[in-house]
This record gives C-alpha cells, sequence and structure tokens, in this order.
C-alpha cells in the first residue's frame, strides 16, 4: 500500500497538480491538508473520476483536510475528540485495514505570541488521541502536516533555524511525544538523502526552492507493525519546481 501527504495550500489552486500527479504516481491514499474549501466546494466528482473515493472536513480560507483512496473510507472521525476547536485541522478513517489519521498542525506564529501556546496545547491533545487510536489499531499511520523539524539535519541552515518557530524545543519535544506514544518516524528508516530530496517545503519567499533553502516539517509516522513493513519514504520534489506550486511536495510511504 502507497500512502502520501501533501499540503497543497489550496485544492482549489491546486486540483490539476493533484489530479495530474495522481495519474503519474496513482497512490492509494493521498492525505492533503490545507484544501482551504468549505464542504459543499469540495471537488469529489472530479476525484471520484481519477478513482478516488473521499472525505473532508473543510472550512473557507484557512485549514481543512481531506483523504483520498482508492479504496473507499470507512469510520470517518473528524476533529480531535473532546478537544474544543473551530479550526478544521483533523480527519481519521481507516482504508484497507489502515487506521489513517491526517493531520494539519497549528503553525505556532511567533514564539511570544498566544499561536505558540494553542500550538502546544493542540499536540497534547494529538498526542492522548494517537495513544488512545493505537490501543484499537494495530495498523495506523498519521501523517500530514506537523510544522515541526523534528532535528537540525532537517533544516537547510541549523545555525539559522535552531531556537526559532518551528524548530524550538518545546516544539520537537511536543512532536516527540507524539512518536513517543507508540508510532515510528518513516522518513528516518531510509537516511540517505542529499540536495532538495531532504525537505518538504521551501517558502515562497525570498526565492527559497532556487537557494534550496528548506524544510523537513511533513511526516508520515506509523504504528511499528506498519512501520515494519515500510519499503520507503520520499518526497516528490519535482512537484515544487511546477508553475504556482504549493510550498510543499507530496510524501509518499510504501508499505506491505
Amino acid at each position: 500500500m502507497r500512502i502520501a501527504t501533501w499540503n497543497v495550500n489550496s485544492l482549489n489552486v491546486r486540483l490539476p497538480h493533484v489530479l495530474a500527479w495522481l495519474e503519474k504516481e496513482p497512490v492509494d491514499v493521498l492525505a492533503l491538508q490545507e484544501t482551504k474549501l468549505t464542504d459543499d466546494k469540495f471537488p469529489a466528482d472530479a476525484l471520484a473520476e481519477a478513482g478516488y473515493r473521499a472525505v473532508w472536513n473543510g472550512q473557507p480560507t484557512y485549514n481543512g483536510v481531506a483523504i483520498l483512496a482508492r479504496e473507499a473510507p470507512e469510520d470517518e472521525v473528524p476533529d480531535l475528540p473532546g478537544y474544543e476547536d473551530d479550526q478544521k485541522r483533523v480527519l481519521a478513517a481507516t482504508i484497507g485495514g489502515v487506521r489513517v489519521i491526517d493531520v494539519y498542525c497549528p503553525n505556532g506564529g511567533d514564539l511570544d505570541s498566544p499561536k505558540y501556546g494553542y500550538k502546544l496545547d493542540w499536540f497534547a491533545a494529538l498526542r492522548d488521541y494517537v495513544a488512545d487510536e493505537l490501543t484499537r489499531h494495530e495498523r495506523l499511520v498519521v501523517l500530514g502536516d506537523f510544522n515541526v523539524a523534528p532535528r537540525p539535519e532537517d533544516t537547510h541552515d541549523p545555525e539559522k533555524w535552531e531556537g526559532r518557530i518551528l524548530c524550538s524545543p518545546p516544539e520537537r519535544e511536543a512532536l516527540q511525544t507524539v512518536i513517543d506514544a507508540g508510532l515510528v518516524d518513516t522518513w528516518r528508516l531510509f537516511p540517505d538523502r542529499e540536495g532538495r530530496r531532504r525537505f518538504t517545503w521551501w517558502d515562497y519567499r525570498n526565492g527559497g526552492w532556487a537557494r534550496n533553502a528548506g524544510l523537513r516539517i511533513d511526516h508520515i509516522l506509523a504504528s511499528p507493525a506498519l512501520a515494519e513493513t515500510c519499503g520507503d519514504c520520499a518526497a516528490h520534489v519535482g512537484e515544487r519546481g511546477r508553475k504556482r506550486p504549493s510550498d510543499h511536495v507530496p510524501v509518499v510511504a510504501e508499505f506491505g
């Protein structure tokens, strides 16, 4: 099973990119973030024509998540149970015996912003949710845009990024608590990467793509039973070179 994640930064704008990529890379599951669409505007028909069933949890302008799959998703659960939040950032469904949790984690703004506290609280709620889901699902994957670069080597310039938003110790610790709930970072299973293949996001500003000023903030975290079947995990960096691209690229993991 090939499972992918992609922050498309507006599905309305990037739908042609998604359809073209799926034709070229027919993954079994694709988790999307930042769809930025109300539920009534979701392009379910266009995706169905491409062979994908979809479930989605959207809102206008910001946020929004969706899961596309060749096999019909089941047991859909939107949002973080028990955590009051009007931002549409989470969607879970079961596909082919795998529990898929699609997340668009908060950015945090700045270290002294109230959004930063919200981010840390949100991660704590995510950790509890994941731990609970793992008691029921042996084969589980949590994937999406986590807005955290876990280690210095996940940044293009550690000296510049260390201690800043996306790379601060509390954010990294918050992500690690999610992993410590019982997950494996599948990217780390295949460490030999160079150049653009090291990253998943490049800022639109200041020539981020041209300078390869990237970060790895999109992750595929799998339960041990699923991770032990993982044969690859890689970023499809060519998508960032398209006309009007998302600032993120798809990340794909292959499971047996």
